[in-house]
């Protein structure tokens, strides 16, 4: 019996353990799904194209008992274009009070379309820049999922928070929400009742400053961001630094929890932090928001969000804390350009954490991890990693845990295993290094290029094939011993959907013999019904296709022949038929004595000892190949053309 219930007990945890890493991304992608609406008019909003911001200065005043923020942006811009007014995005239900320029008033309407439109008081010319001011209050909307949140702890603490991505910025300040331009730096100044601890982006250049019953934290973050990536929290937080880094480029852990979930247990969960940090550094590059800090800030809402510097959690598991992590490479130093392109955001963060179990948890939780993705994208048989116009409007789409986080995963997996390991992270180093993407934005068409500048090839049919088109392949793949040390292995698919005619892929097959051996060799698959002769030091008695889970496909079936070799069909000659040069192949175990070449009345024209050489010279028809080896002759017939 204890026998019996160890092994109930290791399934139990087995199987949960399995569950856990399944639901995983599909929990984060429901959890980092931020918007009140399913579908929303994204295009880019023409009236905001014609400046550039450079810098912003937030002045917020909140206290988390009462749903209300009033505050200041100074906001410096840059013309584009010759400019007679500027506009920026801002939720009806907020107030402008005041617009100023150079202590000047400027008039100002807010429109229907969630805009502040500020007349200039002469036309600004291209090229130069200016600041102006926005004071406004009121009590952010609060249709669907609020941008702006206050609530009330289950130990009666008051909690503010804001969460922005994709779409929400402009519920509780004055921006530009597009992605298309990231603030070169800013200030923020929280103003709160002095018990409460503020939280935002970046680094705070001097201590907060108490006047009365109220505080005010200055935060500095001089990294470019951009609007949804700009955070606040207020309430009752317990502080607990840690360090990350290698002297002399060691930085701060600024953690911000709730002190009735402070506790051993959460520490050493937080403990994971420096240790991801360093893996992070070390497979790609120093964390790029060292000269600040990294941390996190708990929150109410149930999962985690990537805000530049401090990420938003709920709690502490490893995993989270790794998704959103992985953020700060993929995501907030670049940031994908537009919504087709999230999978540059969210499909690298799910594969950095996934190599976390890879790294600190080994190949077979690593394999694991790949199988759950693998099985949730191949639940359905469409579905592409790039985005439509129209998908790009729907939220539940950008953050499809199916699409835009495992398959995307999944694919660049493929990639690693397409490139090698060692092209594959130099390109994503040389991606994070690119000045004209560091900090900025990036397409699909920008990785792309450095992964093929590192490849030396084009990668366009794999990304059209996995990024831009749908569904997978189901492989049948058969293998047999072909004469000594040899296996022999043919290899077909089929396609999910139409929209690929065919996968080209490298495939891994293992080979296993009777005393346990086991042999991996990868073949390049292009065509169907393709055909390797392959070296195995071993009589092979089983064969695997992709046994390390690296490849998206789903109800492969692999079969071991039985057929008696016969070294007749062993040896085989192509191209057939051929115009110039043709191509003896066998098995090792033979030697070409001769080759002699008859015509069809049998006359010699061509005698050899090599299994390379040309027919170019000889006459079109039918060619008849006496192939004389170690282990006898045999006879082929050939087309000439």
């Amino acid at each position: 019996m204890k026998k019996t219930y160890l092994l109930l007990f290791a399934f139990a945890f087995t199987f949960s353990f399995a569950q856990k890493q399944q639901n995983y991304s599909e929990e984060i992608a429901n959890l980092e799904m931020k918007s009140a609406s399913k579908l929303m008019n994204l295009t880019v909003n023409p009236n905001t194209q014609n400046y550039d911001i450079t810098y912003h200065k937030l002045e917020f005043n909140v206290d988390p008992a009462v749903y209300l923020i009033s505050g200041k942006i100074t906001t410096t811009y840059t013309a584009l274009t010759n400019m007679n007014s500027i506009t920026f995005d801002l939720a009806n239900q907020l107030v402008v009070s005041s617009v100023t320029k150079n202590a000047q008033n400027l008039t100002f309407v807010q429109n229907s379309n969630n805009e502040l439109v500020i007349t200039l008081p002469s036309t600004q010319p291209v090229g130069t820049s200016a600041t102006v001011e926005v004071t406004y209050s009121g009590a952010p909307p609060v249709n669907g999922f609020r941008a702006f949140t206050t609530e009330v702890r289950n130990n009666g603490s008051n909690t503010l928070y804001t969460l922005s991505e994709p779409f929400g910025a402009r519920d509780w300040w004055p921006c530009k929400q597009d992605l298309n331009d990231k603030v070169n730096s800013i200030d923020v100044y929280i103003t709160a009742p002095s018990q409460y601890i503020a939280v935002s982006n970046g680094i705070e250049p001097e201590s907060p400053v108490t006047i009365g019953a109220y505080k005010t934290t200055h935060f500095h973050h001089g990294y470019p961001i951009p609007a949804y990536l700009i955070c606040m929290a207020v309430t009752d937080y317990t502080v607990y630094n840690q360090t990350a880094g290698t002297t002399p480029n060691t930085y701060p852990i600024i953690n911000y929890i709730y002190p009735e979930d402070f506790n051993a247990t959460l520490q050493t969960q937080l403990d994971q932090t420096p240790l991801l940090l360093n893996l992070y550094s070390n497979l790609f590059e120093l964390y790029p928001f060292h000269n600040e800090k990294y941390g996190h800030a708990q929150f109410g809402w149930g999962g985690g969000m990537e805000h530049t510097t401090v990420s938003f959690m709920v709690g502490f598991d490893r995993q989270l804390i790794a998704h959103e992590m992985a953020h700060q490479w993929f995501g907030d130093k670049i940031t994908c350009g537009t919504w087709k392109d999230i999978w540059l955001n969210e499909s690298f963060a799910t594969y950095v954490a996934s190599m976390v179990y890879e790294n600190f948890d080994g190949q077979a939780t690593f394999i694991s991890d790949k199988t759950n993705m693998i099985n949730n994208i191949t639940a359905q048989t469409n579905g592409a990693v790039y985005l439509t116009d129209l998908q790009a409007t729907d939220v539940n789409r950008i953050f499809s845990s199916r699409l835009t986080y495992n398959k995307g995963a999944m694919v660049l997996n493929m990639l690693r295993l397409k490139l090698g390991d060692v092209n594959f992270f130099q390109g994503v180093k040389n991606y994070l290094a690119d000045s004209n993407l560091a900090y900025g934005y990036a397409l699909t068409t920008d990785f792309k290029s450095h992964m093929e500048a590192v490849y030396g090839n084009s990668l366009t049919e794999f990304f059209n094939d996995w990024i831009y088109n749908q569904g997978y392949p189901t492989y049948t793949i058969s293998a047999q011993n072909w004469g000594a040390g040899q296996a022999k292995i043919t290899v077909n698919q089929t396609q999910s959907d139409a929209s690929v005619s065919f996968f080209e892929m490298p495939l891994l097959i293992r080979f296993t013999g009777t005393g346990g051996q086991t042999y991996d060799t990868i073949v390049e698959n292009t065509t169907n019904n393709q055909q390797f002769i392959v070296s195995v030091p071993f009589t092979i008695t089983g064969v695997q296709f992709d046994p390390k889970k690296d490849i998206i496909s789903k109800n492969n079936v692999v079969t071991l022949g039985n057929d008696t070799f016969e070294l007749d069909e062993a040896i085989e000659i192509y191209p057939n038929p051929v115009v110039t040069d043709l191509h003896i192949q066998m098995p090792s175990n033979l030697t070409i004595e001769k080759v002699s070449l008859f015509n069809d009345i049998g006359q010699l024209v061509l005698e050899t000892n090599t299994a390379d050489f040309s027919v170019a010279a000889l006459s079109s028809g039918v060619l008849y190949a006496e192939i004389q080896t170690t282990q006898g002759t045999f006879h082929k017939k050939i087309i000439k053309k």
